[in-house]
């Protein structure tokens, strides 16, 4: 008797009662969560501020231990500046036995920057390797923004359209075939100056987004 009264049953259900409309697949969701929190080089005391939830809630999130809500990960994908969607696969269903090898064409999971018109697919099976492979489609007369830089390195192939990239004070026209490499510590940024989509294959090492 004295060992159910030292954990009260209210204490620890109240958190599932408060997470209404769970999401589906959450266990995996958590390990993906977690994944791009690391990658972002955020610890959970800092995404748990900008999401405004607790350190514990965010903590069991991650380990799919505890009811992950729509408007929880609605805050979280936003303090971690990807769409809902990118934890989601398109056929909405729990990754195969390949999943950790293969990603197959139709469940490529999106991040969308409709605003700037960037769009990445994720080509690689999670964030959790050393590898990160993307498919970026940049609409006519989208950039990244301003320079950025991190820690690491990347490189590329152009597929159809061009691209003008700048690495430093360097200035490069690239067109469908081109390559390149350069250490991510270099101040880098892009922009489609041509009149059609432009598609790249990106692979950075370590995961950045």
């Amino acid at each position: 008797m004295a060992k159910r009264k030292s954990v009260p049953h209210p204490t620890r259900r109240k958190p599932a009662r408060e997470e209404k409309n769970p999401v589906d697949g959450q266990g995996r969701i958590g390990t993906e969560l977690r994944y791009l929190r690391l990658a972002k080089r955020l610890t959970l005391k800092e995404l748990a501020d900008q999401a405004q939830i607790s350190i514990g809630l965010l903590s069991q999130l991650e380990r799919g231990r505890s009811q992950l809500s729509v408007a929880t990960l609605m805050r979280i994908s936003n303090a971690l500046g990807v769409p809902m969607n990118f934890f989601f696969t398109k056929a909405q269903t729990p990754l195969r036995e390949e999943g950790d090898i293969v990603v197959r064409a139709s469940e490529r999971r999106e991040l969308r920057f409709p605003g700037i018109g960037v769009r990445e697919d994720l080509l690689s099976p999670s964030l959790a390797g050393p590898i990160e492979m993307l498919l970026s489609t940049i609409e006519p007369g989208a950039d990244c923004g301003e320079a950025y830089s991190h820690r690491g390195d990347e490189a590329g192939l152009l597929l159809s359209g061009s691209l003008n990239l700048w690495v430093g004070d360097r200035h490069f026209l690239l067109n469908a075939g081109d390559s390149f490499s350069f250490p991510s510590t270099i101040p880098h940024r892009y922009r489609n100056n041509g009149s059609v989509p432009t598609k790249i294959v990106w692979i950075i090492t370590p995961p950045f987004y």
